[in-house]
């Protein structure tokens, strides 16, 4: 079983362990009124990583440390500014199988072995408010790092430590640090023990092998895509371990990071080889698809259950919330798991080092080394063709399924539209954050739409299920007419909608 936290935290080069005479006094900085001394631990830690590194390279760290307050596993993931998430598991002997499936994104599979053992002997004093509130706590190690495997090599130094306690305004660690720097204090240059320890016990930073450096010029369109693609295989890579906790949202985040790959693979296939592309863009689709019913059932629950609180209590004939909450547990669990099983798959592993690969090693075509605009203006202007067709086809339709596929099919093109304008922000300005604004809001109505075809589904099927238990049908066929409601609200309001997006001015600005 494994607990998790948010840190935030600043480090800092300390001139010695055993003397304090050089700590300035800091009460009185930022709502601090004392310091307080808590004695002193002896910490031992192995962090583990993959022989080249990986972990490290992804600025995360495990470890099993012994000694403290909290011996155990922890494993620390990035996240924004000054904070990491760790999340911690009991001690033992090996590798918890929960940790060690929260760093496969970043491992894809490689052996974890231990790397490097970090002792420090932890000096803690507390920041303490005038109402006795624990505020931060400042901490000075005394640290020895040793590498493990090969020929051992030692370093030693010190290092400062201020953590904020969970709560605290983070603006404190600025108020902190201007004290410290105007007292000779400067901040680590490195952002961990661990980076600090493979430097100077010469193991080396990660070497993340660069040979598109040699290959993309910057300012091209391929230098463009690139970090594009960059950025959205970051962001599948970060989100993993959400997903497999089931964090909010992180699989809807997850779902789109996967589409905005696709797309951008698919819109930018003059710049990327499709020999290698397309395989990848299948196995994207299929994790979009095995991560969907978990998403889709998210948002079916989200909306059916707000109808239903939304109904006043007369309206409400028969256990409706019970048999709600039922069919959600039921689906939810199954869907939860489909995800799980998908990420733990061998294909998933391949999908990731094709990623890696395809980032570090790109399949450019030659006009991968030409001035982005042109190239994303006509990539951008494709994908805007196409939804142009289906829309004009699903406007002529009349309300029916054979309509609501061909929304559906027309939602999915202005999806695709929006994501090619992304990688093109930058080169192209405001036409394209404009066009990729105008084209949002169709997607919206869109998206709505679709929400109540798929609510109405299940809502149907929800309806056959209580008559079969001899249960009132009627709120069910209330909120079901209430979803017909949406959708042709949705129907009426999309012409308007779409003549913003369609508007020749949108095109001709993008093109100059």
């Amino acid at each position: 079983m494994t607990q998790s936290k948010r840190e935030t935290e600043r480090k800092y080069d300390a001139p010695s362990a055993d003397d304090a005479s050089w700590l300035p006094d800091l009460t009185g900085v930022g709502g601090i009124t004392s310091v307080v001394e808590t004695g002193t631990h002896e910490l031992d830690a192995v962090y583990h990583d993959t022989e080249d590194l990986r972990l490290a390279a992804a600025s995360a760290t495990l470890r099993r440390r012994t000694g403290g307050t909290d011996a155990g596993w922890h494993l620390k993931l990035p996240l924004s500014g000054d904070s990491r998430e760790e999340v911690q598991a009991p001690l033992s002997e090996n590798l918890p199988d929960d940790l060690r499936e929260l760093v496969l994104s970043r491992t894809r599979g490689a052996e974890l072995t231990p790397v490097v053992r970090i002792r420090s002997t932890r000096r803690t004093r507390q920041l303490v408010d005038s109402g006795g509130t624990v505020l931060a706590e400042l901490t000075v190690d005394a640290v020895r790092a040793q590498s493990l495997g090969g020929t051992p090599t030692l370093a030693a130094w010190t290092e400062m430590e201020v953590e904020l306690v969970e709560g605290t305004d983070p603006s404190l660690l600025d108020a902190v640090e201007k004290t410290l720097t105007r007292n000779g204090i400067d901040r680590a240059a490195g952002p961990s023990k661990l980076a600090r320890a493979l430097e100077t016990t010469g193991l080396g930073a990660p070497r993340v092998p660069d040979p598109r450096a040699e290959t993309v010029e910057s300012g091209t369109a391929g230098a463009e895509v690139l970090a594009h693609l960059d950025g959205q295989v970051g962001s599948l890579v970060n989100l993993d371990p959400a997903v497999r906790r089931d964090r909010p949202d992180s699989v809807h985040k997850m779902r789109v990071a996967c589409r905005r790959l696709r797309s951008t693979l698919r819109s930018y296939r003059s710049v990327l080889g499709r020999e290698v592309t397309d395989p990848i863009r299948a196995d994207l689709k299929w994790l979009g698809g095995e991560l969907g019913a978990e998403r889709d059932q998210e948002v079916l629950m989200e909306e059916i259950g707000a109808r239903v609180e939304a109904l006043p209590p007369e309206l409400v004939l028969g256990p409706v919330a019970a048999r709600l909450r039922a069919w959600n547990v039921a689906r939810a669990d199954e869907a939860h798991r489909r995800s799980l099983d998908a990420l733990n798959s061998p294909r998933y592993l391949a999908l990731l080092d094709s990623l890696n690969t395809l980032t570090a090693r790109p399949p450019l075509r030659p006009k991968a080394a030409r001035k982005p605009k042109k190239v994303m203006v006509k990539a951008i202007l494709k994908e805007y063709d196409r939804l142009a067709a289906r829309m004009a086809r699903a406007l002529e339709l009349p309300p029916g399924k054979e309509r609501d596929v061909a929304l559906h099919e027309a939602r999915k093109a202005a999806k695709k539209t929006r994501y090619a304008t992304e990688p093109a922000r930058a080169v192209l300005g405001k036409p394209a954050k404009r066009l990729g604004k105008r084209v949002k809001s169709v997607q919206k109505v869109l998206g709505e739409h679709q929400d109540t075809v798929v609510a109405r589904d299940a809502l149907r099927k929800l309806a056959v299920a209580a008559h079969a238990a001899a249960e009132p049908g009627f709120t069910w066929g209330l909120l079901y007419g209430g979803q017909q409601a949406v959708a042709a609200e949705d129907e009426r309001d999309l012409p308007a909608v779409w003549t913003k997006a369609s508007k020749p001015e949108l095109r001709k600005r993008l093109s100059r």
